[in-house]
């Protein structure tokens, strides 16, 4: 089979934006736009993927760190043809040649598969959509047979031509060769003054070219941003598609359209997820796992019947098996909790390893820290592992008992079965089975009269 070649077309401004990020690089899903369109051209197999920059061309590249792509640059925005001529003196003669666009980021790949398929020298292939209001789209005009004859821009159409609804997308796939025929032939007598690529159509007419036309199972797939009201759409569009794949596996969500999923989400059965939950990343949740209102979770897997309660954030986290994580928790990058561990309500970690069975309740920050089984952490305890330059590690052996408002003062080990009192702060090692008890004397300071006011 002929290679394929994929050209996206990301030079634009986007001044409906009102932005100085470039137009593509807004971001659906977590991710920019134009980043989903490389990614569905690899999907395809493509043997290049061309991409024409314009405006913000260096931010663009710089944002999308890929050894894989051809940068081309149109230094002026001439129209559509225009740019894909950019692209050709890297295209073979013998590909298959399919143009994409950095702002319609949610084509399927199968509906790519599809078009190209029917790509050869004696035909072309063109993705049209039919619109109930199709205004401002350029109009595909068919002969008394029902064969395509070209496309008509709407600033260049009749008044019986703008009552056509099937318009174009844009999108579409031809071979090389043919295009390197057609594309230096064009002209921008046009109401615009542009290159319209969609004067090809006429052109493969012709030369007798077939032209073979087909539509997407939505009409969103090819739904182009311009502006932010039209970003937020598809975003939610793209959304309720994750919410529909994740019942479909087995989760219940309590609210399809309050979810976010801005990476890979993959799941088990028999979730609960309820309302304004956000997956950033890579997620991986077990069977059964339960996660409460507004928590975010980014980078993290989290074991069978794990609990999340509400407004909890895990970031870069391994949560074990039954597992109970807030409210109001916050896992830091490097925790690692075993099973049936506990960290509760306003408890922060960070580098954390945690033993099966340990719990630390409320109101703590344990970071740079291992902790062995059973151990129990007190209300108010902290690791102090930051001198101002460095950070140190506490250690902690199975079935510690830590008293609350402790102070761990690292590097510091306290072996298996020690207790600390609380209130302490501990500054060296505690062995196995001791009570180490270190804080202030307390004074009673009778018949003390307290401060009075100043007239």
């Amino acid at each position: 089979m002929t290679p394929l070649h994929v050209v996206i077309l990301a030079a634009g401004q986007g001044t409906r934006m009102k932005s100085a990020l470039p137009k593509v690089m807004h971001a659906v899903a977590g991710k920019p736009m134009l980043h989903h369109v490389i990614d569905t051209a690899r999907t395809l197999g493509a043997a290049g993927i061309h991409v024409v920059v314009g405006h913000g061309a260096d931010q663009v590249k710089d944002q999308t760190p890929a050894s894989d792509i051809h940068w081309v640059t149109q230094a002026e925005q001439l129209g559509t043809g225009h740019a894909v001529a950019q692209a050709l003196p890297g295209i073979p003669d013998d590909a298959r040649v399919l143009v994409l666009y950095g702002d319609v980021p949610l084509t399927r790949q199968h509906t790519l598969q599809q078009l190209v398929a029917e790509v050869s020298n004696d035909w072309l292939a063109l993705l049209t959509v039919t619109l109930a209001q199709p205004d401002g789209y350029g109009r595909i005009i068919r002969n008394e047979h029902g064969a395509v004859q070209a496309i008509v821009e709407q600033k260049d159409a009749s008044a019986e031509q703008r009552r056509a609804n099937e318009v174009n997308t844009g999108i579409l796939a031809a071979s090389g060769a043919r295009l390197k025929d057609w594309l230096p032939r064009l002209s921008n007598g046009n109401a615009q003054g542009e290159y319209y690529l969609t004067d090809i159509i006429a052109m493969a007419v012709a030369d007798g070219v077939g032209v073979h036309a087909a539509q997407p199972e939505t009409e969103v797939e090819v739904q182009g941003v311009n502006n932010r009201r039209q970003l937020a759409t598809l975003e939610r569009w793209f959304q309720r598609r994750q919410a529909d794949r994740l019942m479909d596996e087995g989760a219940t969500l309590a609210d399809p359209a309050r979810l976010d999923v801005r990476g890979e989400l993959t799941i088990g059965t028999d979730l609960w997820i309820d309302a304004n939950v956000v997956f950033e990343g890579q997620v991986r949740l077990g069977s059964r796992v339960s996660i409460g209102p507004g928590c975010v979770i980014r980078d993290a897997e989290i074991g069978d019947d794990a609990v999340i309660h509400a407004h909890s954030v895990i970031d870069g986290a391994d949560i074990g098996a039954a597992a109970q994580i807030g409210p109001f928790a916050r896992l830091r990058p490097g925790t690692r909790l075993a099973a049936r561990t506990k960290v509760g309500n306003f408890v922060e970690t960070k580098k954390a390893e945690v033993g099966e069975g340990s719990k630390i309740n409320h109101l703590s920050y344990v970071g740079d820290a291992i902790l062995g089984q059973n151990v129990n952490v007190g209300a108010g305890t902290i690791t102090c592992n930051y001198d101002g330059v460095n950070k140190h590690r506490t250690e902690i052996g199975d079935r510690v008992f830590v008293g609350s408002n402790t102070s761990l003062v690292a590097p510091v080990t306290v072996a298996a079965d020690a207790t600390i009192g609380a209130g302490s702060t501990i500054t060296r090692a505690v062995d196995s089975e001791e009570l180490a008890v270190a804080r202030g004397r307390q004074r009673n300071i009778q018949n003390w009269q307290r401060p009075e006011k100043k007239a």
